[in-house]
């Protein structure tokens, strides 16, 4: 009594069976994720059409649940479909309407398609829900753990009402093992499925899988409603031995030879240098059979891949096969990512000099282009002979056998990137070629792909060397070999520049801003040389007028002719000024010209003189220079003089990059008074000049007049009328100009008239000459390819156009559209993204392959053999949709012409493999029938790699008074594999 009296043992332990388990919330995340997705109830669909479950968009959503600590993968796969209207619901429903999974088990549109999911395959599912393990590693092995996860979907079908199939993947993944359950009003449908390494002896035919089926159906019915059978047999060939691959390996002698510049150089390969197709498949089916009209057993068969009604190809191709166009561009590519200069490549610059001695004649010769006195241009010749010991200093210190490109090499592409060095008299053809004689003209190119590319004309000389340079580093020594190149292409580039010998290869003008910076400098090089060459040239007709001047004049002494003292100078001065004047793009600078300027300040000063005076000679005036023509009839305010066009300076030349810098300098002058004024000060100089020649042009004209010229909407003229009655013309300056502290009025009066001759340059083409020169030598071969990348892929491109306008290939023609949309977009930017790149070389190279898999399959069909033309076509076209296609069939099987090639590519290849000698290809395709009805014809036929056969039928089950539902079975046999897929339904209401 004690103890029971004791307050401890009055405790009672309390179990809460209210609380969910662990399975119940596993089952219940299953039923959220299926409401989440809508798949509650049934959905009504159009039927399945042939072939939709191939060529039809699939989509899929995923999830993760998780039984206890365990992960799982949800998956819903669904064809994406358009759902029925109301009324087309209301015509097809039925009281007793099965699941759209249970009429997709009967549906025979869809038997074996060649592009889907397993399951699609073994069941013709259009929809399903998969629940996997999350990690790739696990799987559910135990036959309770499959019992508990049956279980359980079994239970979430039951409680949401989805008819959608539910699978369980089981065992390894790599085993695609599933499971699975569908239910709907009163039936359900069980997923089965078995899988063996090796195929059964007694279940290796039809007859054997018969019996399975019929012993799984257990239907009590006698007899059995008829089975209807689907068979589809596959034959793979991959021994291609005895057909020649088209692709022509390029001529490595020719790279060296004497014809590279003309041929090999300027042209990039293209072509897989390897087999793009692997192997093709031969799909043999009889889609429409029952048990009773074929014989299939372990004695004989009636499945003659031959006598099958339908045949259908398909091709393999091989991964990633090696082309030639894709090696050169991921090769010049890698380039981009290496950070060595050309020095850490070829050890000294050759820019640089070895002594104190030359260095101390290249700081004379630079000194004497900028020197206050007069320039004597033949000194000039001192940088190009520092050029040509540059040279020879490189090739001194750098042996024959360690230079990465020959010199038989290196002379052929410099030939062919500058073809006006060929000629023996090349110094004579150069000097006396007019500027833009040997430059070419890119308005008429063929493709405008330069200027969506940001690249250059495929003509010019930047995309000639982008070419080189490509080859070079895939066939001369790498990096290397392009630091070479460039080095020589660099020297080359100072030898033109100051024995005035211009660029080839180059449009004339300025830079144009839309090609890459390199073409623009290059471009800019070139204007330099040409301002360069007048300006010498001129001043050689200078000399030449002055000496006949001088003669003149002492002939007319030694006559006795008298001349004033005064003017003992002027005439033969003025006449060298009218002979330079011809060419408007002869221009001196300020420093080298100050005799002549103070000359003509004195002139200037001895005229307003002679107007303070206010004698006889007011009404003199300096004497115009540099007129251009006569502005119409237009005269001058002050002294009614005619209005003359002057000759006036072109604005200076400007790439990019300067572009960029002078708006970073005028943008940081910021928005003050003082800096905007500063920021307009910069921008006249171009205004300066021009009223300076507007001055020297027309003496005693004003500001109002240069606006006239210069600005005519800001010079208004209007009528009005006077106190008196009279029209008076009312002219005056726009509002802008009057404005106090105007930049033209400022300008205007510091403007002194002095010819566009006289000015000092506004594009100083030494200086800037100096500064290409200079960036181009501070260059590595990385940022070369960089600047060079547009061009090569602007080249790559054209190359396919040009592959693929001899094979017609629709597919290539779309990539082809979707890479210059692409690029166009990614290449107007100086720094384009790496990876973006990657992904457009990536895509040239998959056009590459497809046009090589064309050319294959033509060459192994035999396309240009084919004499009929309506079987050539036939073939064409058979190609084409090979490539666009995941399977194509064949136009009267075994009988066509298409079938007899396939038949004897297989044929071919069987008595290659038994050492039979190989029937002569050069007849005719139909005169393979006669093979076909001897007796070998069968067994020189390889057997079958695969087979699949399709069993199905609609009978009672479990119970001859349950309702009628689809049962089916799928069953495909390889050398190491036997897989049975068996969807099996039951009535759940009469049984």
């Amino acid at each position: 009594m004690a103890a029971d009296s004791d307050p401890e043992s009055e405790v009672f332990e309390i179990t809460d069976f209210t609380t969910a388990s662990e399975w119940e919330r596993f089952v219940s995340k299953i039923e959220e994720v299926l409401n989440n997705w809508k798949l509650i109830g049934s959905t009504a669909k159009k039927p399945l059409e042939k072939g939709e479950l191939t060529s039809g968009v699939w989509e899929e959503k995923s999830d993760e649940i998780s039984f206890a600590d365990y992960k799982f993968s949800i998956t819903h796969h669904y064809l994406k479909q358009e759902s029925l209207t109301d009324k087309e619901i209301k015509e097809e429903s039925e009281e007793d309407a099965l699941p759209e999974a249970m009429q997709d088990l009967l549906s025979m549109n869809n038997d074996f398609p060649p592009r889907a999911h397993c399951l699609v395959r073994w069941y013709g599912l259009r929809e399903f829900v998969v629940i996997s393990p999350a990690a790739s590693s696990d799987a559910v092995i135990s036959e309770s753990k499959c019992n508990i996860l049956l279980s359980s979907i079994s239970i979430a079908l039951g409680n949401t009402g989805c008819q959608v199939t539910l699978f369980v993947q089981i065992q390894q993944k790599t085993r695609r093992m599933y499971v699975g359950a569908c239910e709907g009003p009163g039936v359900r449908t069980d997923f089965e499925m078995v899988h063996l390494r090796k195929v059964p002896n007694q279940y290796n035919h039809l007859s054997g899988l018969l019996d399975v089926f019929k012993s799984k159906i257990g239907c009590p019915l006698t007899p059995l409603p008829p089975i209807n059978v689907a068979i589809r047999f596959t034959y793979v060939l991959q021994d291609w031995q005895q057909y020649s691959w088209p692709q022509q390996p390029p001529d490595f002698d020719a790279l060296v030879g004497g014809e590279v510049g003309g041929l090999e150089f300027g042209k990039l390969p293209f072509g897989a240098c390897e087999d793009p197709i692997s192997e093709l498949h031969l799909a043999t089916t009889w889609p429409h059979l029952t048990e009773g009209i074929i014989v299939d057993n372990d004695v004989y068969s009636d499945l003659d891949a031959l006598q099958a009604p339908q045949w259908s190809v398909r091709v393999r191709k091989a991964d990633n096969p090696q082309c030639l166009l894709g090696d050169f561009l991921t090769e010049f590519f890698k380039l981009c990512r290496r950070k060595e200069s050309t020095d850490e490549l070829l050890g000294k610059s050759a820019f640089e000099d070895e002594s104190k001695v030359e260095n101390a004649d290249i700081s004379q010769a630079l000194q004497k282009l900028t020197e206050p006195t007069a320039v004597h241009m033949p000194r000039l010749s001192t940088m190009s002979n520092m050029v040509h010991s540059a040279r020879k200093r490189m090739h001194k210190h750098r042996r024959v056998e360690e230079s990465p490109i020959s010199n038989e090499v290196l002379n052929s592409i410099l030939l062919f990137l500058f073809p006006d060095a060929a000629a023996a008299d090349a110094f004579n053809a150069k000097r006396s070629t007019s500027r833009g004689s040997n430059i070419a003209t890119f308005e008429e190119e063929g493709y405008s792909l330069y200027s969506q590319f940001k690249s250059a004309p495929s003509d010019s000389l930047t995309y000639k060397l982008a070419l080189c340079l490509c080859m070079v580093n895939f066939y001369h020594g790498g990096m290397r070999g392009v630091a070479h190149l460039w080095q020589e292409f660099v020297l080359e580039m100072r030898y033109r520049l100051e024995n005035n010998y211009l660029v080839p290869g180059l449009a004339t003008g300025p830079p144009d801003l839309k090609c890459c910076l390199l073409h623009q400098k290059l471009q800019m090089l070139n204007c330099c040389i040409e301002r360069k060459k007048a300006r010498d040239d001129g001043r050689e007709r200078a000399a030449e007028n002055a000496l006949g001047g001088s003669m003149e004049r002492k002939a007319s002494n030694s006559k006795g002719t008298p001349e004033c003292s005064d003017n003992k100078g002027e005439p033969s001065q003025q006449k060298s000024w009218d002979s330079w004047s011809d060419s408007e793009d002869e221009f001196f600078e300020c420093l080298s010209d100050t005799e002549e300027l103070k000359d003509s300040e004195v002139k200037e000063g001895t005229t307003k003189g002679e107007v303070k005076d206010g004698g006889k000679k007011e009404s003199q005036k300096w004497r115009p220079e540099a007129r251009l023509h006569q502005h119409g009839k237009l005269t001058l305010l002050r002294t009614g003089d005619p209005l003359y066009i002057p000759v006036t300076q072109e604005p200076a030349p400007m790439t990019e990059d300067l572009l960029e810098e002078q708006s970073e300098v005028l943008a940081k002058l910021g928005t003050s008074a003082e800096g905007a004024h500063l920021r307009a000060r910069m921008q006249s100089a171009c205004l300066l000049s021009d009223m300076e020649s507007f001055k020297a042009a027309n003496p005693g004209c004003c500001l109002e007049d240069f606006v006239r010229w210069y600005s005519p909407r800001d010079y208004i003229e209007e009528e009005f009328t006077d106190e008196a009655g009279d029209k008076v013309l009312r002219r005056e300056l726009s509002a802008r100009m009057k404005i106090p502290g105007n930049m033209w009025v400022e300008a205007w009066e510091t403007a002194k008239p002095i010819p566009a001759r006289r000015q000092r340059r506004l594009f100083d083409d030494t200086r800037e000459a100096e500064k290409v020169l200079h960036y181009l030598v501070g260059l590595k071969p990385a940022d070369l390819t960089r600047h060079l990348l547009p061009c090569i892929l602007h080249a790559a491109l054209l190359k396919v156009k040009e592959e693929e306008s001899m094979e017609d290939i629709p597919s290539v023609r779309k990539i082809i559209q979707h890479i210059i949309t692409h690029a166009s977009k990614l290449l107007r930017y100086s720094n384009p993204d790496i990876k973006k790149l990657e992904e457009i070389i990536s895509q040239i190279i998959a056009s590459e392959a497809i046009i090589a898999r064309s050319r294959s399959l033509q060459a192994k069909f035999g396309i240009k053999k084919c004499e009929k033309e309506e079987e050539r076509e036939e073939l064409e076209r058979f190609v084409s949709y090979l490539l666009e296609q995941p399977e194509v069939p064949v136009i009267g099987a075994g009988r066509g012409p298409t079938g007899s090639i396939i038949y004897k590519l297989f044929v071919n290849a069987q008595r290659a493999t038994t050492l039979t000698p190989i029937e002569d290809e050069s007849g005719k395709p139909g005169s393979s029938d006669e093979h076909r009805s001897s007796s070998g014809a069968l067994s020189e036929f390889p057997p079958p790699t695969g087979r699949e056969i399709i069993l199905r039928t609609t009978v009672p089950r479990p119970a001859p008074y349950s309702k009628s539902l689809p049962q089916r079975m799928y069953c495909v046999m390889l050398k190491d594999e036997f897989r049975l897929a068996g969807a099996f339904s039951s009535d759940t209401s009469f049984f």
